[in-house]
């Protein structure tokens, strides 16, 4: 317990899935929380959950303008930043032949183009021995037909990583993702498909991973925790993978 007592955080996507998961788990570890979300009733829901002294922000991940508002509210709130943490993403399955210029547009701005800019944002509020934590994904590193727009906004997240913790580890600033395979989160579970085509999806996966199951929100929030806390001062430029071993065995 407290192992983020007096830390600050801001935790984008933080309304449902992994991002409410880790919200709950560092208000048990003593932090404050702000989480932003885009759909009015997940926001309201969250309030409630996490409790009034939570900020809760609606915010589009990939707007410039809201992510200016976002920084404002948070310093305006807390003063600075101590882990900001990344989690927003947008994707719709689809074939290659028929991802749209809109599609296209939606997922680059929100995983790829919003992440950056949060960022570059940030850096006058962050703290000094601040934590950035960044969501990617195994689709970096697996081919995922229905998904290949998002699986290389997401690569393109693994080589930010990278570049961006030898940009700023001279502030102080480590810059670390998490990278989580199947996860049963909300999100997963509203994929704009049938539900018996839902169903054998997780079937399919839970019968190729080497831990026979997906995994939970509560299982990558513990990983966010370890990167967000003192526990991670010497990780720079990292990509942990939480997926139960199954990008251990299913290959492109």
């Amino acid at each position: 317990m407290d192992r983020l007592k007096g830390k600050t955080v801001l935790i984008t996507g933080g309304t449902s899935g992994i991002g409410l998961a880790t919200a709950r788990l560092f208000l048990a570890e003593g932090a404050r929380v702000a989480v932003t979300g885009r759909d009015p009733e997940r926001l309201a829901a969250a309030q409630k959950e996490l409790g009034e002294e939570t900020l809760t922000i609606r915010s589009e991940a990939g707007s410039l303008a809201e992510i200016d508002s976002m920084m404002t509210r948070v310093k305006e709130h807390f003063g600075q930043l101590d882990v900001l943490f990344l989690n927003a993403a947008s994707g719709t399955p689809a074939p290659v032949d028929l991802v749209t210029e809109d599609q296209f547009d939606e997922i680059v701005q929100t995983c790829f183009k919003g992440v950056f800019f949060s960022i570059q944002k940030a850096l006058p509020v962050l703290s000094k021995n601040a934590s950035i934590i960044i969501t990617t994904s195994i689709t970096n590193r697996t081919g995922s037909p229905n998904f290949s727009v998002y699986g290389a906004s997401k690569a393109a997240l693994r080589s930010l990583v990278q570049s961006l913790g030898l940009a700023l580890i001279g502030r102080g600033i480590r810059v670390n993702a998490i990278n989580p395979g199947p996860i049963d989160t909300e999100g997963f579970n509203r994929l704009p498909i049938p539900q018996e085509m839902l169903l054998a999806i997780k079937n399919d996966i839970e019968g190729r991973s080497p831990s026979k199951r997906l995994g939970t929100p509560e299982e990558v929030a513990k990983v966010a925790l370890f990167l967000a806390s003192d526990d991670s001062t010497f990780v720079v430029g990292e990509e942990i993978v939480v997926d139960g071993g199954i990008s251990l065995v299913c290959l492109p």
